[in-house]
């Protein structure tokens, strides 16, 4: 049986989307991936992603995001 270990979960405070974040490493081997599951109402988009993809896509996000917070003041529930 393929094994989901959770890792994050929160919900946009616009649009009120679910992300939750999970390892899943399969029975049948290989390399664990990261599973990016979005919930948007009944509607669910679900992405794995090796360690390199995930790497790129999350210094993307940062590097898009580290001056959007210094740039305003914090969103109530933003970590």
């Amino acid at each position: 049986m393929d094994q989901f270990t959770p890792i994050a979960r929160f919900t946009v405070p616009w649009g009120q989307q679910e992300i939750e974040l999970q390892e899943v490493s399969f029975d049948s081997g290989g390399v664990p991936l990261l599973r990016v599951r979005i919930r948007e109402g009944r509607r669910f988009t679900i992405f794995d992603i090796d360690a390199a993809t995930a790497h790129s896509w999350g210094a993307a996000m940062q590097g898009w995001a580290t001056p959007q917070l210094s740039a305003r003041p914090a969103v109530p529930g933003e970590n």
